[in-house]
């Protein structure tokens, strides 16, 4: 049995009252209610805005993000700093047209505490305009767009999980030790691959590598056969890329196919290959990605995240699940620094810009820009899993370049 149940339609859904259940019960703490019930005052009650995809490409990301956070606060017997929660869902459905309207309902109608969001830069950079507005404290759990933290930095947005830039940073010098001196960049054209090209320029170049031509495919694009061939007819040391999802499946069978698997090798920001093993088979093997965190790290604390969370929800976490978790983590942290008192922001913000989190991936702080300084991991595709073979940069802190807080 699920502890949680995550079906929702694209309507805001209201969840309350969700009691730990069954077996789950023991692994997440006191067994005691998510949410407590109407005992409890609703002006007692801290209100959680989870603006995330339901629906859509994206959905199952959502449901991992939401998972995770919601198993930090069954830890704590589903209260934050001793107030009961409201959870308020609403489905971003991954469209920046709709993004406006939705973080408004939540800030100025709900009047949330504070928005969980989200997974699309593109809705990201939408929302920042209304929590810029509002005030609404705000947790970025998955979307690594550069200009929420960097030029439109704000001092109420906090992100958890990682910026574009970080993977591709750490993965130049990766490549330049594995005798990979010439390189083709090839990615979707759009912002999040500008993003991770940023880095992986600063990286690769720094640590003495040549970029031979930067290539660009229309996202959402999958017709590969344009770049592959030129990518043939180039012949450099090595391919880096930014792709994910279904996408960075195909890309990796299309570069297979065109007999390059095994002749030139292939590179990539770890969202290439997280999630998509199975989809992309065989093609895979042997790919090199940076990330900052495999589920096959060999702590205690991410076995222990791992257990708890296949019991509770049966499947293995993800990345995305992790982030979750340590969005929960977070707002934990800042919470009792103030003990549930949201009025107290000054002292709010600076308990959460000093934070220091014991999660899963590795202990992060939160940096000047309000980015998480974690380590990159090195994995390599085998056999169906990301395997880890090294560390590829310790504690590396995005540039944050144009923003006042840092």
């Amino acid at each position: 049995m699920k502890m949680f149940s995550n079906g929702v339609s694209r309507r805001r859904v209201l969840a309350r009252g969700v009691s730990v259940v069954g077996a789950a019960a023991g692994v997440l703490g006191s067994g005691r209610a998510l949410a407590q019930g109407p005992a409890a005052a609703e002006k007692d009650k801290l209100k959680v805005g989870l603006m995330l995809p339901y629906s859509g490409t994206y959905a199952k990301l959502g449901e991992a993000i939401e998972n995770g956070m919601r198993m930090a606060v069954a830890e704590k017997g589903g209260r934050l700093a001793g107030r009961d929660v409201e959870w308020i869902k609403l489905d971003d459905e991954s469209e920046p047209k709709k993004a406006d309207a939705n973080a408004r309902r939540l800030a100025v109608q709900d009047k949330v505490d504070v928005i969980v969001g989200t997974v699309h830069s593109g809705v990201q950079m939408a929302m920042q305009k209304v929590v810029a507005e509002t005030g609404t404290l705000t947790l970025i759990p998955n979307a690594g767009v550069h200009a929420v933290t960097r030029g439109a930095c704000l001092p109420n947005v906090f992100r958890t999980s990682f910026t574009m830039a970080q993977p591709t940073v750490a993965l130049g010098q990766a490549m330049i030790e594995r005798k990979a001196r010439r390189a083709v960049w090839v990615t979707w054209d759009y912002s999040a691959g500008a993003d991770s090209l940023e880095g992986f320029r600063e990286g690769y170049v720094k640590a003495g590598g040549t970029i031979v031509k930067e290539l660009k495919v229309p996202f959402p694009s999958t017709d590969f056969s344009a770049v592959l061939a030129e990518i043939a007819q180039l012949k450099p040391d090595a391919v880096a890329c930014f792709f994910a999802g279904a996408g960075a499946a195909k890309f990796m069978q299309d570069y297979a196919k065109a007999g390059l698997q095994y002749s030139i090798p292939l590179y990539g920001s770890g969202f290439l290959t997280e999630g998509v093993l199975d989809g992309a088979g065989v093609a895979a093997e042997g790919i090199v990605t940076t990330l900052h965190y495999s589920n096959l790290l060999p702590t205690v604390r991410n076995g222990e995240f791992r257990y708890n969370y296949r019991r509770a929800f049966k499947h293995e976490p993800d990345v995305y699940a992790m982030q979750g978790y340590d969005t929960g983590l977070l707002l934990r942290h800042g919470l009792e620094a103030v003990q549930g008192d949201m009025s107290q922001r000054n002292r709010l913000y600076g308990a959460l810009e000093s934070a220091s989190i014991d999660s899963p991936r590795g202990k992060w702080r939160m940096g000047r820009a309000h980015n998480p300084v974690q380590d990159i991991y090195l994995r390599t595709a085998s056999a169906g899993e990301n395997r880890l073979i090294g560390v590829a940069a310790r504690a590396l802190e995005d540039a944050g370049t144009g923003c006042k807080l840092a």
